[in-house]
């Protein structure tokens, strides 16, 4: 597999040892030492995205959802999807993980004691899931105080599963059995952008989207085509799994991206930040290493 994005803290072989130990817990109930196994923390990831996948899917099955408002502005919506999901989640975590921290894309945020925090998207593409487009997805991802050590993406309509953790590799798994990711295979030479196939997505700020569609018009002549599904942990796991051949976007927030960054970084491909400039915030760009710097010239800047 590919190594970890530059500036990754790995820990040691010592620290993992330490960390995977039983949980003690003292006389208040605290744990004084907290088990952190990824490939533990990755099953409870699992569990908790596939579990409120399911629960997605068969609203999404029953018909449209009857309790929506919007959140930032009109376009941006949450529904009582959203809501639940994350509350099953939440109430998931409570029972696997009662010291852990929570951040949620809904409002959830609690600090915890153990020092690890989940970081949860209960429905990644939420316009999609209410407009019947069957594009969408669970994010649920883990960190320490370095960055990410598990993360899951689950996409409930295809039964995929896209996962890795932070020392192990990415990989996806559905029907078919489980496959390690690596990004878009190159047996003929080295990646260009000219034949390179993008994913983006748009701020919900009318302000914002002109700025980008600035940058969509600066690079559209320069790539074989760019794809805008509306799900971003979705485009991160498909970078990952070679269907895009780069990813970027700006305006996403650390629950849309924790658990895709992961992925993408251990399929081997580079993840750089996007800089803020004076209508475009922040953002991120995963590509294969050869596309990264090329393409961040083309989309880093107004």
């Amino acid at each position: 597999m590919g190594a970890a994005a530059a500036g990754r803290v790995l820990v040691s072989e010592h620290a993992r040892e330490e960390a995977a130990r039983e949980e003690r817990v003292d006389d208040g109930g605290a744990p004084a030492q907290v088990a952190r196994d990824e490939d533990a923390l990755l099953a409870v990831a699992v569990e908790a995205a596939t579990s409120a996948g399911a629960l997605l899917l068969e609203r999404a099955r029953g018909g449209a959802e009857r309790h929506v408002s919007s959140k930032s502005t009109p376009t941006d919506l949450v529904s009582e999807a959203d809501l639940t999901s994350e509350r099953a989640i939440r109430e998931l975590l409570a029972t696997r993980r009662p010291h852990d921290g929570f951040v949620g894309e809904e409002g959830d945020d609690v600090e915890g004691t153990s020092g690890l925090r989940w970081i949860v998207d209960p429905l990644d593409g939420t316009v999609n899931f209410l407009f019947g487009i069957p594009q969408w997805c669970v994010s649920v991802a883990v960190r320490d105080e370095h960055a990410v050590l598990a993360g899951a993406v689950y996409d409930p309509n295809r039964g995929e599963l896209f996962s890795a953790t932070r020392n192990g590799p990415a990989t996806l798994a559905d029907a078919r059995g489980t496959v390690e990711l690596r990004g878009r295979p190159r047996s003929r030479g080295r990646a260009q952008l000219q034949t390179a196939m993008l994913a983006t997505g748009l701020a919900y700020d009318a302000h914002v989207r002109a700025a980008q569609a600035r940058v969509l018009a600066r690079v559209a002549p320069c790539v074989r085509d760019i794809r805008r599904f509306g799900a971003a942990a979705l485009d991160l796991a498909w970078t990952a799994a070679g269907r895009f051949d780069a990813y970027f976007e700006r305006t996403v927030k650390q629950w849309d991206i924790a658990a895709g960054v992961l992925v993408c970084e251990r399929a081997g491909l580079r993840v750089l930040e996007l800089p803020v400039h004076e209508q475009l915030p922040w953002g991120i760009l995963a590509a294969d290493a050869q596309l990264a710097e090329p393409l961040l010239e083309l989309v880093g800047g107004p």
